[in-house]
């Protein structure tokens, strides 16, 4: 089973800004920025949500083009598209990390130790 993703060129600026509206799935991509490259299974963002509403959040990100995920046995790993979304819009992503880096009102993943934001 494959998922839809958007191609790079069909990332939208402001679909990407409005996903990132939202503080649960801010704090998703900036703990995956945290784990750059290492594909991570939807399990590890339990302590942000709901199975249900954590699936409604990262299936937005998916369709927004900001996360790859690949279906493996009965896993769903998500990877954030960095390459991409740097290529359509250079330094977004990055000073959207470090403003939510620095964000105290956003929901952690697993606690304040393991989110390190790269510089």
């Amino acid at each position: 089973m494959t998922l839809p993703h958007p191609n790079a060129d069909q990332i939208s600026l402001p679909i990407v800004l409005a996903v990132l509206g939202d503080p649960t799935r801010l704090a998703i991509v900036r703990y995956l920025a945290s784990k750059e490259g290492v594909p991570l299974s939807c399990s590890q963002f339990l302590d942000l949500a709901s199975k249900t509403n954590l699936s409604y959040h990262l299936a937005k990100l998916r369709e927004a083009g900001v996360t790859r995920a690949e279906v493996v046995g009965t896993n769903r790993m998500i990877t954030l598209r960095r390459a991409d979304l740097d290529a359509r819009f250079p330094g977004l992503l990055d000073s959207v990390i470090a403003a939510a880096g620095e964000d105290k009102a956003l929901p952690m993943v697993g606690g304040a130790d393991e989110i390190e934001i790269p510089a």
